[in-house]
Order: structure tokens, then C-alpha cells, then sequence
């Protein structure tokens, strides 16, 4: 990896003198960005494969989302849900019909999105299947990263997440990703829910099983609880579908949505289900003093338009085709295995090459972003306005950077 020049060092130096130490980022100071690429304050040029973590899905300032913004800004940006505003509307329409659901419930971040979700189908298991209260419970999966508040840690088995921040809250039964026989088993009569990721982004882009979302489908509607998707990462074209549930034709009873709902400019996430989960919630119940801005809901809204094209996911589909044919030639030469999803990749480093992020800070020195997770893998998950030749200039880089 090249040496940082002065400035980069000084940026990094400032930063990390007063910001406190959550993340360990590469040490690359970017300074402007358009598309698929990133420019740092030396002018050094880098292709994004990790678009904040699906966040910049549509690329990094796309015309008709920064117009959108643009718009707005000069009208009015933020109003708190005390009043109505004239965009909120439009936008939860829209994004409940691409859902195709009754209702949407905006939050900000995705963690937001899915402790709203926690307490609606809390809130439904009490109102409306019976459950005595206070003694609801969920299933989740083990290797979930559905966010890092108190009560989402509570239910992860990442010790890196979860260790030293207890107590957490009760209600929660974990069993293993992609094993439906083991949702079945956790099911019992205080069960309000099923809380799943489609595909598991944090734990390495982990693909269930084929059927397993069915069988989840057919589990909840048997017992009559819910399926909760967390589409956060996985969704809104991502993998080559508006959403990974999507791949098995199984529509949840609500998704959770968020990263790429913001277009990269603003944080955006929602709950969307049917008015008869949705609808529990009350006036005062629950909140949130920017969910529903005026400024996010317009950009939120041109986020919808441009999916219900139908562009972004079909681009996503054929570049994950070319994408994975690319990184399966690297099976056996410094990689042990590769999973794709559209346009979405893990890929375990073999350990003699290095670690994930070694990998990781190897490829940047040659103008590539990626980033690592537990430890041996590297997530690639590039703006979906990525162009073909620049997926093959990529590979070729991680490929010489394997061999080095």
C-alpha cells in the first residue's frame, strides 16, 4: 500500500483527534465523488465497491436525486411530523405501491427502522393475535446484523457488538440462518414474529438455502405471525430484484428499508406493511422529530420513481452475472469462495494471502474501495451505475494484489 501524503495524514490526524474511535477506516481522505468514483484531497482516483454499504446505490451524486435535493432545499427542509408536509404524502404512496403494501411509517437510519419494527410487532402480538402482555417474543437468526442500539446487540451473536454493553432486553430467540426446520422448532404461542435478513450483508453477503424464504413464508402464515425482512441492505435493487425477498416470489407482512432509500444525500428508512399490522401504532406511541422531513421524503420519492423502471434492477442482474464469473476465476488463487447476489459479493480471502482487510488496504493502494468484515472476508457491492469494464479493471487488481 502507498504511503498517505502529508495532507492525508493531517486530515486523519484531526479527525482522529476528535471524533470518537467507532470505526477504523481505511486511511483515504475523500473529498468529492461522482458515479462509481471517489477523488481524495490528493486527487488520486478510486472505484467504489462499497457505496456506503448499499447506501449509494444509485451512485454518488446522480443527477435526479441531487436535483431533486436541490429543490427542495430552497423550499423547505424539515417541519417535525407536528405538521403535515407537502411531500411526505407522495413519497409514502409511492413507496408503499412499489411495496405493495397499505401503509409506511418513516424513520431515519435502519437501526430506527428496525426498532420501529420490534415494537409494531410487539404491539400487534398484544392488540391483535392476543398474546398476554409483555410476553411476546421474536425469532431471529444467528449472524444477523440488523444494527448496533441496545436492544438489536441484545439478540446478535457478534461479540464485537454485543460484549460489555448490557443488560439487554428480553423477547428474542435466536436460531440458525437458513435452517427453516429451526424457525419452525422456536415457534410458540407468545411467537409475534420472524426477523430476518433475505441475505446476510454484514456476516459476509450469506445466501440462504433455495426455499428457505418460502418456508419462513409458510411458517409465519401457519402460526399466523409476521415476517419482518430487512431489506436495509439487500433491498431496493441491490441484487437484481427491487427486493431480495423478491428472488423467491415471497412478499413479507412488513419490510424494513432504509441505506439506498436516501439516495446517499440524507439518511431515509421505513417500515411498509398492510394497514392491519401497520395500523396498531397510535398518535404518541411513536416518533421521530426528522422522520417524514420534507427534504428526505422528496429525495425518497425520486428514489421510487427511478426503481419502478425497473432499470436498476435489471442492470444489477446482468452485471452480477459478469461479476461472478469474474470472481469465480479467482476460487483456488489466494480466494476459498465467492457468494453473489446481484451486484453484491463476499469473497473469503485464503489466509496465506492475508487477512480481509490487509486485502483490503492492498487494494486500495491500487485504487480500489472495498471493505472486510469478520476478519478473512472482503464485500464488494458497487454503485449499480458501475459499468461492466470497470467490474473486469477491479477483479484484475484484486487479482494481482492476491498474487502479490
Amino acid at each position: 500500500m502507498t504511503t498517505p501524503d502529508t495532507t492525508t495524514l493531517r486530515l486523519i490526524d484531526v479527525e482522529e483527534s476528535h471524533v470518537a474511535r467507532n470505526y477504523a477506516p481505511l486511511p483515504v481522505v475523500v473529498a468529492r465523488a461522482e458515479g462509481s468514483w471517489v477523488t481524495d484531497v490528493e486527487g488520486k482516483r478510486y472505484l467504489d465497491l462499497l457505496s456506503a454499504y448499499s447506501a449509494v446505490n444509485f451512485g454518488h451524486r446522480h443527477p435526479a436525486l441531487i436535483a431533486a435535493a436541490t429543490e427542495q432545499l430552497g423550499r423547505v427542509t424539515l417541519t417535525s411530523r407536528a405538521f403535515h408536509n407537502d411531500q411526505l404524502g407522495g413519497f409514502a404512496t409511492a413507496l408503499a405501491d412499489l411495496c405493495g403494501k397499505d401503509l409506511v411509517l418513516p424513520m431515519n437510519t435502519g437501526a430506527e427502522a428496525v426498532e420501529t419494527g420490534i415494537k409494531v410487532a410487539r404491539a400487534w402480538a398484544y392488540r391483535v393475535k392476543g398474546i398476554p402482555a409483555d410476553t411476546a417474543e421474536i425469532v431471529v437468526a444467528h449472524g444477523n446484523f440488523h444494527g448496533r442500539t441496545t436492544t438489536i446487540v441484545g439478540f446478535s451473536d457478534d461479540p464485537q457488538a454485543r460484549d460489555g454493553f448490557g443488560p439487554f432486553a428480553p423477547g428474542f430467540v435466536a436460531v440458525p440462518f437458513g435452517d427453516a426446520a429451526a424457525v419452525e422448532a422456536a415457534v410458540t404461542s407468545a411467537t409475534a414474529a420472524v426477523l430476518i435478513e433475505p441475505i446476510q450483508g454484514e456476516a459476509g453477503v450469506i445466501l440462504p438455502p433455495e426455499g428457505y424464504l418460502r418456508a419462513v413464508r409458510e411458517i409465519c402464515d401457519r402460526h399466523g405471525i409476521l415476517m419482518i425482512a430487512d431489506e436495509i441492505q439487500s433491498g431496493l435493487g441491490r441484487v437484481g430484484t427491487t427486493f431480495a425477498c423478491d428472488r423467491e416470489q415471497v412478499v413479507p407482512d412488513m419490510y424494513l428499508l432504509g441505506k439506498a432509500l436516501g439516495g446517499g444525500i440524507v439518511p431515509l428508512s421505513a417500515v411498509v406493511a398492510d394497514a392491519d399490522v401497520l395500523g396498531v401504532i397510535r398518535p404518541g406511541e411513536h416518533g421521530s422529530t426528522f422522520g417524514g422531513n420534507p427534504l428526505a421524503a422528496a429525495i425518497g420519492r425520486q428514489v421510487v420513481d427511478m426503481l419502478a423502471s425497473g432499470e436498476f434492477q435489471t442492470r444489477a442482474a446482468a452485471l452480477g452475472e459478469h461479476l461472478a464469473s469474474r470472481l469465480e476465476s479467482l476460487v483456488g488463487h489466494g480466494v476459498t469462495a465467492v457468494r453473489v447476489a446481484g451486484l453484491w459479493a463476499g469473497v473469503d480471502i485464503d489466509p496465506a494471502v492475508g487477512t480481509g482487510r490487509e486485502v483490503a488496504e492492498r487494494l486500495l493502494g491500487r485504487g480500489v474501495l472495498v471493505k472486510d468484515t469478520h476478519g478473512q472476508t472482503v464485500r464488494i457491492a458497487p454503485p449499480l451505475v458501475v459499468r461492466a469494464t470497470e467490474l473486469d479493471w477491479a477483479v484484475e487488481q484484486l487479482r494481482v494484489v492476491l498474487a502479490a
